[in-house]
């Protein structure tokens, strides 16, 4: 296992990182279509030995980076953890379910699942509107909710009705984080802001309910990895430069959280969410064909 070979991915992992903690879209949404898409351009000993592999290193290196993201939020007290939880006790059993489920199904199964789902995420982020600054500010009508952060701003908004609906979208959003490594995050921030939460807050939770969420689904795909392969079926080459990458970029994204214009990112990374939906189900085609 050549540790020299993944170098690169360091620098282009504070970056992704940092874009993941602005926008409230999990790092493994960019982390999958590099490890699968960019890796054979570059040739054949770049290439990870399954999209198993790909997935599982993507939400691994996820974690890490949505840790630090998490210890950023924590310390600006942007955090709502109680409406973190009614979200996650339906996330965690259903992202495992989905890393389970990732192993038995095709590989080009799994591609155009993530070329459908991010050719999704890229219409409801461009139609999705990012609440103003009326949302964010404490006014005179007296809300459910008051979250005060530690530079003294006060957010103010209603405590969101979490029905049935919401319930099953985030079950879907998780099973299929744990499948093709996209899901949760960005069904989490898209409810929240449709819900009125105030974006800062809503990233924040976003990133609490992330983390947890991908620290199971994680252990549950490298479970498999190494039951299958043994720990060299693991790319450590390649995670010994993403970790420290995405642990710096997690502690850049927060503290630029409200000086980079949400629109711009949002209508960004829809543009590029659909060229890698196309990408995508262009390799799930191939795979589908080979197979």
């Amino acid at each position: 296992m050549d540790f020299t070979l993944y170098w690169f991915m360091f620098p282009v992992s504070i970056l992704v990182a940092t874009c993941a903690m602005l926008s409230g879209i999990g790092g493994a949404a960019f982390f999958t279509p590099i490890f699968i898409l960019v890796f054979p351009l570059l040739g054949p000993e770049y290439v990870l030995e399954s999209t198993l592999a790909a997935i599982g290193a993507a939400l691994f290196t996820q974690t890490f980076g949505f840790l630090s993201g998490f210890i950023g939020y924590y310390r600006r007290k942007l955090i709502d953890y109680r409406l973190a939880w009614r979200i996650l006790r339906i996330a965690v059993p259903m992202a495992v379910f989905g890393a389970f489920t990732a192993s038995m199904v095709h590989d080009s199964v799994l591609l155009a699942g993530y070329a459908l789902l991010v050719g999704i995420l890229a219409f409801v982020m461009w139609r999705n509107p990012i609440p103003g600054k009326k949302a964010e500010v404490k006014h005179k009508v007296i809300k459910q909710r008051e979250l005060t952060d530690s530079r003294g701003h006060i957010y103010a908004y209603d405590d969101p009705q979490l029905a049935a609906g919401n319930d099953a979208l985030t079950g879907v959003g998780a099973f299929l984080t744990g499948m093709v490594s996209v899901g949760i995050g960005e069904v989490t921030i898209s409810q929240l802001t449709r819900k009125g939460i105030p974006i800062a807050v809503a990233a924040a939770t976003s990133v609490l309910v992330v983390i947890v969420t991908v620290v199971f689904a994680s252990t549950a795909l490298f479970g498999q990895l190494i039951h299958a392969g043994g720990w060299t079926a693991v790319p450590w080459n390649l995670l010994c430069y993403d970790i420290p990458g995405v642990l710096i970029g997690g502690q850049i994204g927060p503290r630029l959280q409200g000086r980079v214009s949400q629109h711009t990112m949002r209508r960004s990374i829809s543009l590029l969410f659909v060229i890698l939906a196309v990408a995508m189900i262009a390799v799930a085609s191939q795979r589908a064909g080979l197979h």
